[in-house]
């Protein structure tokens, strides 16, 4: 039988309620650097057939990724990719048993956070 109800009831209550949390709020950005990644990469991949290709092309992607814009990408593709790596580092500790607390689990998304901004900035000063 047909639910005659069904319009009158909210369809999401939980979304008035419901304040994100670190432990979600850093699950859904590691979703995001990892796609992020997937267009740095086709920007080098870009960057490398434009080299095999000739001086023309090589020269419109070298200006590109050599600009304030291109290096702009690039920097936050390293942290993403810093982000993403930590993160996998600590879906990895997860997927033992490890650190499942609450508590444990918002120490290591800050560590995360901070670990990569950390060595995102080791990585620039060193290459």
């Amino acid at each position: 039988m047909a639910d005659v109800n069904r319009g009158n009831r909210p369809l999401s209550p939980h979304l008035t309620i419901y304040r994100p949390q670190l432990t979600s709020m850093t699950s859904i950005l590691t979703r995001i650097t990892g796609n992020a990644m997937l267009i740095s990469a086709l920007l080098i991949v870009w960057w490398f057939l434009a080299a095999a290709t000739s001086p023309e092309a090589y020269a419109v992607a070298n200006g590109f990724l050599t600009s304030w814009f291109g290096d702009l990408v690039m920097t936050f593709s390293v942290l993403g990719l810093w982000y993403h790596t930590l993160a996998g580092v600590r879906h990895l500790i997860w997927d033992n048993g490890i650190g499942l607390d609450i508590p444990t689990a918002e120490k290591m998304g800050w560590a995360v956070i901070i670990g990569s901004v950390v060595l995102t900035i080791i990585t620039i000063i060193l290459v």
